[in-house]
C-alpha cells in the first residue's frame, strides 16, 4: 500500500472513530485538548481489569493504555480483550467515566525476543484485532532487552523484516504502531526509513533519552513531528516528574508546540521510591502535573 492510500485509510479510521465516540455508548467524547494524559493499566496494577477506568478517573488521567497480557510461552497474548463481549464492556465504562483508550500495548515484548520468537506474525495481528474491536488508532510495541539494536546489532535485518510484514497488517488495518527502541533519534529515524512505512512510527520514552544522557529536545526535533505517535512521558522510578532534576517539562512542552506536535502524552513510571506501590498517590501526583504544564485551563 503507497503512503498516500494509506494516509487516506488512516484518515477515514479516525474520522469514524470520532464519529464513533460521538454518537454511540462505546467510548468516551473527543476532547479538545492538545495535549491529553494517559496512564499504563499494567502500572497501575489494573491490567485488563474493567476497574482500571474507575482508577483512572480517581487518579485524574484523560485515559488509559490497555495491555494485551503476558505472553510466557504462550501461542499469543493472554488476553481477555479477545473476546467482544469484554470489549464492549471496557467501551461502554470508558464513555461512561468520560475517559478514552488511548493505545494498546504490547507490553509482552519488554522480555520476549520480538526478532526471535515464533508466531509474531499472529500477536501482532491479534493486537490489531483488539484495537478494531476498541476503535483505537495506535500500539505500542517495545523492542525489549533482547531486542535492543545498539547491544545486538545483528538482529536489525530479521527485527526489520518482521517489522516491515507488521505494517502490512497496520496498513491494512488503517492502524499505527509504535515502537520503542533504544537507538538514538537518528538511529530510529534510519530505522524508520528502512521499514518504509507510516503505519511504523516512533513511540518515544523519555527515560530511554535520558538514561543514555541525550538532549531530549533535540532528539524529538530530530525524529519530528510526523515520526512519534505517542509518548511515554516519564522517567525511571525514583522521584515524581516534578521533582526530576534530569527533565525540565516546560521546555519539553515548548519543543513539541514548535514541532507542532499533539496527542497523547502516557505515564509510565517516576513512581515515588519512598513508596513505589502506592498508585494513587504516584500516579495522581504525575498526572496533576503534566495537566499544570500541558493542558490549558
Amino acid at each position: 500500500m503507497n503512503r498516500r492510500r494509506f494516509l487516506i485509510n488512516t484518515t477515514t479510521a479516525i474520522t469514524a472513530g470520532l464519529l464513533y465516540r460521538n454518537f454511540t455508548t462505546g467510548a468516551a467524547p473527543y476532547s479538545p485538548q492538545r495535549y491529553k494524559i494517559a496512564v499504563c493499566d499494567w502500572m497501575i496494577l489494573k491490567r485488563q481489569k474493567l476497574g482500571a477506568f474507575q482508577l483512572t478517573k480517581d487518579i485524574g488521567a484523560d485515559g488509559v493504555e490497555l495491555d494485551m497480557g503476558g505472553l510466557g510461552a504462550r501461542e499469543t497474548f493472554d488476553s481477555k480483550l479477545a473476546d467482544p463481549a469484554i470489549c464492549r464492556q471496557f467501551k461502554e465504562e470508558a464513555n461512561r467515566l468520560n475517559l478514552e483508550i488511548s493505545s494498546i500495548a504490547m507490553s509482552g515484548f519488554y522480555a520476549q525476543s520480538f526478532a526471535e520468537r515464533p508466531g509474531v506474525d499472529r500477536m501482532v495481528q491479534d493486537c490489531i484485532n483488539t484495537m478494531q474491536q476498541l476503535k483505537v488508532k495506535v500500539a505500542f510495541l517495545p523492542l525489549g532487552v533482547q531486542g535492543d539494536l545498539v547491544q545486538h546489532p545483528e538482529l536489525r535485518p530479521q527485527i526489520v523484516k518482521r517489522l516491515k510484514a507488521a505494517a502490512a497488517q497496520a496498513e491494512k488495518a488503517g492502524v499505527i504502531i509504535g515502537i520503542e527502541t533504544a537507538l538514538d533519534a537518528a538511529g530510529e529515524v534510519k530505522l524508520l526509513e528502512d521499514i518504509g512505512s507510516p503505519a511504523i512510527q516512533s513511540y518515544f520514552n523519555f527515560a530511554n533519552a535520558l538514561e543514555a544522557g541525550r538532549d531530549l529536545q533535540k532528539e524529538l526535533r530530530i525524529l519530528g513531528k510526523e515520526r512519534i505517535c505517542q509518548i511515554h512521558c516519564t522517567d525511571k522510578d525514583g522521584v515524581w516528574l516534578q521533582d526530576n532534576p534530569r527533565i525540565h517539562l516546560p521546555k519539553v512542552k515548548q519543543t513539541l508546540d514548535e514541532m507542532g506536535w499533539s496527542g497523547w502524552l502516557v505515564i509510565e513510571r517516576s513512581r515515588n521510591a519512598k513508596d513505589p506501590r502506592n498508585v494513587k498517590w504516584n500516579f495522581s501526583a504525575n498526572t496533576a502535573y503534566l495537566k499544570s504544564v500541558f493542558q490549558q485551563v
